[in-house]
């Protein structure tokens, strides 16, 4: 499953399809030690971690030298690959921080991620987070981020070249017969070996527990005592794994654009598959009202219907897209869904429809790309690499077999007659994953962390408005705050509501009511 934040930002927060979701296990009462490991979820890692051996990562001193953007400096830290092995290998982790600018006190470091899995968190503190958060929350805190191992600078996940990712993503996800269905699922294997091969290292050792592990090494090379964090979409997830693993370290935690724990991987994606429904009615039901709509003028429903006969046209007879580029029916979805993210990419989607109805398809292709992000060479970042190698281990894969997909196809198309086919199939990807899944769905309710910030917006169609009131029902100490919109997450995206509700939190501590209401 994707969770993915398009236009404000160039690194995605996004869930990709098959999504997983890990257990964790408590913390020690010691800030400065490391975690106990007393697993209290299944597939939390190892159920007893040495101490000792684990004390030379938390007792590090991060050497930091300037990079990119001025003001910014970068590290490199130390964690063990294998939390049960910590004598063992070691990985080399990208960690980044931007001093808190003043005046004010300084509240310690605010670490912030994306999302994804598989979004840079590095590139989104230097991108956006260090320069465009509100400045009276910049100048109180160090602006900190980790890049997650299998992630961009922390020895990311490979799997294709840029010409096999091509070839990939043209796949039909809708298959028609069975030749169509073996071709697809074969697609799925050739990924999955081809990550196997060029990462099999790593493979086994990318899951959320143990970024959430990572995370707690990095606040203590960071002195902090607490652990203050922003985390969207899959960053959520993230957090309230590090917030069960240890509450008491836990500071102010945002999780903005909530995921549900306690789901099995076919429901999280049969609830995106929904939301990316809902999504859509809500840009048909604008876009009928618009003069250059190119799905007709009168309801969302006939909008739908020919959206939906317009990916079919695709399917039999793809369109020319530039650079001998061909548009067919699984890059325009992929082109649709990418503008779901954020409304203000609307018109740029009623463009590229039109375009491609007209027999153009290079605008609705330049949206497929982005959200693969695929740059102009045809090289690809790691992102759906990364995506796939966290997914599949955090949780069992949703199908097993293309039979399986078939007998859930139902319920994927009555939650979204536009994209239920095309996403249903899109689950089996984690049925072929040479490593095992380590986690399970499992309710988060951190018991002894301090108040914890869970937004959920209403029409967000990666993360559903009803995950969100989920975990904030599940923490014990969690309170729900609502944006009444459009697009995925909410803090930053113009609501001065939402924003002064969560400003207020992290520079005073104080939450906002529980079921606060914003537009």
């Amino acid at each position: 499953m994707d969770t993915r934040r398009l236009s404000r930002f160039s690194v995605a927060t996004f869930v990709a399809v098959g999504l997983l979701i890990s257990g964790c296990s408590p913390d020690s009462s010691s800030p400065e030690a490391s975690p106990s490991d007393s697993a209290t979820g299944s597939g939390a890692g190892p159920a007893s971690v040495d101490q000792a051996a684990l004390r030379k990562f938390y007792e590090q001193k991060l050497r930091w030298r300037e990079c990119g953007t001025a003001g910014f400096q970068c590290a490199t830290m130390k964690a063990p690959l294998d939390y049960a092995k910590p004598d063992g290998a070691e990985i080399d982790l990208a960690v980044a921080r931007k001093k808190a600018t003043g005046p004010g006190k300084r509240l310690g470091s605010l670490l912030v991620n994306p999302g994804g899995p598989g979004g840079s968190a590095i590139a989104y503190l230097q991108s956006y987070a260090g320069i465009g958060y509100p400045a009276p929350v910049r100048a109180q805190y160090d602006m900190a981020a980790i890049d997650p191992r299998g992630v961009a600078g922390s020895e990311p996940v490979t799997c294709l070249s840029g010409k096999e990712m091509d070839a990939y993503t043209q796949v039909d996800q809708t298959p028609d017969d069975q030749a169509e269905t073996k071709e697809l699922a074969a697609a799925f294997k050739t990924f999955a070996e081809g990550c196997q091969k060029r990462s099999g290292t790593v493979l086994p050792h990318v899951s959320t527990v143990e970024a959430a592990r990572d995370m707690d090494i990095f606040r203590a090379a960071l002195g902090d005592e607490k652990l203050s964090y922003v985390g969207a979409s899959y960053g959520t997830f993230l957090g309230a794994t590090y917030a069960e693993m240890f509450p008491r370290r836990t500071g102010r935690l945002v999780l903005d654009g909530a995921m549900d724990p306690s789901l099995p991987a076919v429901e999280l994606n049969r609830d995106q598959t929904a939301g990316f429904e809902t999504a859509f009615q809500s840009f048909a039901r604008d876009c009928v009202k618009q003069a250059d709509c190119p799905l007709g003028t009168t309801s969302a429903a006939d909008a739908s219907n020919r959206m939906k006969a317009f990916f079919k046209t695709l399917d039999a007879k793809p369109v020319p897209a530039g650079d001998g580029r061909r548009l067919g029916e699984s890059l325009a979805t992929t082109g649709v869904i990418a503008a779901m993210y954020d409304e203000s990419a609307w018109p740029q989607l009623r463009e590229a429809v039109a375009g491609a109805m007209r027999g153009d398809g290079a605008a609705l292709l330049a949206l497929a790309d982005s959200y693969y992000e695929r740059d102009s060479e045809g090289s690809y970042a790691n992102l759906m690499y990364a995506n796939s190698a966290v997914n599949c281990l955090d949780l069992p894969p949703a199908f097993d077999s293309p039979e399986a997909v078939t007998k859930a196809l139902p319920s994927f198309e009555k939650a979204s007659p536009v994209f239920g086919t095309g996403l249903a199939w899109a689950s089996l990807n984690c049925a072929y994953w040479p490593a095992k899944a380590t986690g399970s769905p499992h309710r988060i309710e951190a018991e002894g962390a301090a108040p914890i910030v869970v937004v959920g917006t209403t029409r967000d169609p990666a993360t559903p408005y009803k995950w969100a009131r989920s975990l904030a029902s599940q923490l014990s100490s969690g309170t729900l705050l609502t944006y009444d919109g459009d697009g995925h997450t909410a803090y930053g995206r113009g609501s001065d509501c939402i924003d002064t509700a969560i400003n207020t939190y992290l520079l005073e501590g104080t939450p906002p009511a529980d079921g606060k209401k914003c537009s």
